[in-house]
């Protein structure tokens, strides 16, 4: 055939054919020429339709799954999108690809410095481990990420009647979970010569990243195009809301999306009620409850009971940075790995009833910095998390005399 088959029903058949051909032990690049041959490219849409139509026809997910790397292998590269819609400012899936940014910024120094591993001297392990170490700790971040997919992202997606490609990337998802866990766990052992490293780096770290880089291709070339073609405003607006809930990776949005569809404010502030949060000893709307917390003279972080960060104040004048990146993140990934071990023994006295308060100060050049960690606890004393204060106590410590009430002003 000569001529380039530009017919959908036409050229999803043939997707079809050949993906079947792989699954039938078919060679990627014989498949692949085919597929230049006869398709200049496929359309986003199309390749996700051949999925879900495979799937329906009885083709096992897991099947599909096994698959999905030689069908990235054969379609990298040659996938339409110019019928792609553009992505506003803030919105979602404009997160999500700053995110892949983030995380292919962590990527390429990680395989950089994989690079230098044949040529390294046994002086330079010990800083090429500890290196390696906490880069795959800032991928682990990834978690957020897919979970973001996973809980938010693949409902809507399943309401729509896409249900097989979620599923497969769900599997990817947890493949690359894995091999990232697989490489932290390698790297902690003890023991690890060059020669190892270099085995470990061909092995098991260097797929790691690729893993994740080809998970971003599979996003941006056919997932996030399909879904701002199924998923309504009303749809991305209720995930928007909700993703505070789970945390962003490595990175932290700048910019608020705002839907122009009057009717998606209206349903929001249905959704919330009157914005009132109700206490046994008051009550605040969310703006005022926001503005307390962040009017508070010291720095607050929340880590709840399954060691995730969930909340931190605002306030202008923070001790330590913090940015939504951290939301949702294990509190062990938040600190340098030679303090790792206090925070695992802080939490555990908490979680066992040892301790009540963990606290520590600090001089930071000419001021002086206060740490309490608390636990907190229900009615029955079950754990519910820790909380974390922070305050500059330079100022306090100069205090001299009296400054009452009645003299405010003077």
């Amino acid at each position: 055939m000569s001529e380039l088959i530009n017919n959908s029903a036409q050229r999803k058949e043939l997707l079809k054919h050949m993906i079947l051909q792989l699954h039938g032990g078919e060679a990627p690049e014989a498949v692949r020429q085919q597929l230049l041959n006869l398709l200049k490219g496929i359309p986003y849409d199309e390749v996700v339709e051949v999925e879900q139509e495979l799937i329906n026809e009885g083709l096992p997910a897991e099947e599909v799954l096994k698959f999905c790397d030689i069908h990235t292998q054969v379609l990298d590269g040659h996938i339409d999108q110019s019928g792609a819609k553009p992505v506003p400012a803030g919105h979602p899936v404009d997160t999500f690809k700053k995110e892949n940014r983030e995380l292919e910024k962590v990527c390429l120094k990680l395989n950089l410095l994989l690079s230098t591993v044949p040529a390294a001297s046994e002086a330079a392990l010990p800083g090429l481990i500890t290196d390696l170490t906490q880069m795959f700790n800032l991928l682990m971040d990834v978690d957020k990420h897919y979970r973001r997919k996973e809980n938010l992202l693949f409902p809507f997606l399943e309401q729509h009647g896409i249900t097989g490609p979620p599923k497969v990337m769900w599997g990817k998802h947890d493949e690359v979970r894995e091999m990232l866990k697989a490489s932290l766990e390698a790297l902690k052992t003890g023991g690890v010569t060059l020669s190892v490293l270099e085995q470990l780096s061909d092995m098991v770290l260097k797929p790691a990243a690729k893993a994740i880089t080809d998970m971003i291709m599979k996003e941006e070339e056919i997932l996030f195009p399909m879904t701002m073609d199924e998923l309504t405003d009303a749809e991305w607006y209720n995930i928007y809301l909700q993703t505070n809930e789970i945390g962003y990776c490595l990175y932290d949005p700048k910019e608020e999306w705002n839907p122009s569809d009057a009717a998606i404010s209206q349903t929001l502030k249905e959704a919330t009620g009157d914005g009132t949060v109700r206490l046994p000893s008051g009550s605040f709307t969310l703006d005022e409850l926001t503005v307390l917390l962040n009017t508070l003279p010291i720095d607050v972080t929340f880590v709840d009971r399954n060691d995730k960060v969930k909340f931190f104040t605002q306030g202008m004048h923070r001790i330590f940075d913090r940015n939504r990146a951290i939301l949702g993140r294990d509190v062990r990934m938040c600190h340098p790995p030679h303090s790792v071990h206090i925070v695992e023994q802080i939490i555990s006295d908490f979680k066992s009833g040892k301790e009540s308060s963990a606290p520590f100060w600090i001089q930071m050049g000419p001021r002086f910095i206060y740490i309490n960690y608390f636990p907190l606890r229900d009615a029955e004393g079950n754990y519910l998390g820790t909380i974390e204060f922070s305050q500059d106590l330079t100022e306090l410590r100069a205090l001299e005399g009296e400054q009452r009430l009645l003299s405010y002003g003077k």
